[in-house]
């Protein structure tokens, strides 16, 4: 008489193709050192084997530096550029008849005194064609800007300030007289 072939796969891990009972193992594996705790090895602690490296994580490569764009150095330059406009135009409204005072001369670079380009030069120069009598804020049509400076002793002509866009604290009125 004849064996029957064992059943299922005999090369299956876990499985005697022969028959015979195994043996098995221990269930978890011991494994050949104790378990470390979370704290670095002390050099000279009996019982552990120093370890080699430092008990530190390992730092990561550092990332790739990310290139700078064509889009990031155009809008940096453009920023740069509006900036250094608006100074030049600050520095440059300084001696302009806004910040003229009741006494300052102006010079007019036309022959108009009414032209916007009026600026501050100081009376003793040559260049000096009007000097200021009066200052007024508010806002003032050519009607209104004769009849006020037409009060004021001495005036000549005047100067009138005024935004396009409705009033606002920038509008003034000079009363000038010829120097």
């Amino acid at each position: 008489m004849t064996t029957p072939p064992p059943q299922g796969n005999p090369f299956a891990q876990g499985q005697n193709p022969y028959g015979q009972p195994q043996a098995q193992a221990p269930y978890p594996p011991q494994a050949p050192y104790p378990a470390q705790g979370g704290y670095p090895q002390q050099p000279g602690q009996p019982g552990f084997p120093q370890q080699g490296a430092a008990p530190y994580a390992p730092v990561p490569p550092q990332q790739p530096r990310r290139r700078v764009s064509f889009k990031t150095i155009k809008n940096v330059g453009a920023v740069v550029i509006v900036a250094t406009m608006m100074i030049v135009g600050y520095i440059m409204s300084q001696d302009d008849a806004k910040n003229a005072a009741v006494g300052d001369c102006l010079k007019a670079p036309s022959s108009s005194v009414s032209d916007d380009a009026l600026e501050v030069v100081d009376c003793t120069s040559s260049d000096a064609e009007v000097k200021v009598l009066k200052k007024v804020k508010g806002h003032y049509t050519q009607l209104t800007a004769e009849t006020e400076c037409g009060k004021v002793d001495g005036a000549t002509s005047f100067y009138t300030e005024t935004m396009k866009t409705g009033t606002s604290d920038d509008e003034f009125l000079l009363c000038l007289k010829d120097v």
